[in-house]
């Protein structure tokens, strides 16, 4: 009498690389939800195209900058926030493009720990005319530091303007973008929301 092979053995075979991809798929859905440094090149798109994430886990550099009233701050004072910081001129048209688009994100977390934080480095006359622009733009602070200090204390140093560097809340730098970009859309509040949800 012959003997009638097993049918359930094919289906053995394919038991083991359906348990491997459904353990793949898992992984990778439990990254996709993690806040790690590395997921917000996720969010690198649309208006976030530009975004730069980091790798060196720099902290805030301590050096000093003033507001308008001549008031020395570091950004170190914003530490607990997530602080976007934006160091521009009034002489750079693409900066004063994004300002007002940084306005309306600091609006939008209205009493929230973020904080929008633009940082003119002008001298003279555009220092002065950057005061006013900042004015124009509420709720926004003015911040200035012509010296030029601040934007070679970033690691690494700010060559262009403008240059947006993104801390999360213990003060390390997450992520930077170079160049103007929509600050008040969908795109930079997910950007702002995955940081807040890190920590």
């Amino acid at each position: 009498m012959d003997e009638i092979p097993e049918p359930k053995r094919p289906a053995r075979r394919l038991a083991r690389p359906i348990a491997v991809a459904g353990m793949v798929g898992l992984l990778y859905a439990l990254g996709g939800c993690s806040n790690t440094p590395g997921d917000l090149k996720s969010l690198a798109h649309g208006a976030m195209a530009k975004l730069v994430v980091s790798n060196n886990a720099a902290p805030a550099p301590d050096t000093p900058f003033k507001d308008a009233a001549g008031r020395p701050h570091t950004l170190a004072e914003f530490r607990g926030k997530v602080a976007i910081v934006n160091v521009w001129a009034n002489w750079c048209a693409p900066c004063k493009e994004e300002i007002p688009s940084l306005a309306r994100l600091q609006t939008a977390y209205a009493g929230k720990p973020v904080a929008v934080v633009p940082v003119s480095v002008g001298k003279g006359d555009d220092e002065t005319n950057g005061h006013a622009f900042i004015d124009r733009n509420p709720p926004l602070t003015f911040y200035t530091e012509p010296t030029y200090a601040l934007t070679f204390a970033f690691k690494p140093a700010v060559d262009g303007m403008p240059t947006t560097i993104i801390y999360d809340r213990k003060g390390v730098e997450r992520a930077r973008l170079e160049g103007g970009a929509d600050w008040s859309g969908a795109d930079a509040r997910a950007l702002v929301d995955s940081l807040l949800a890190d920590s």
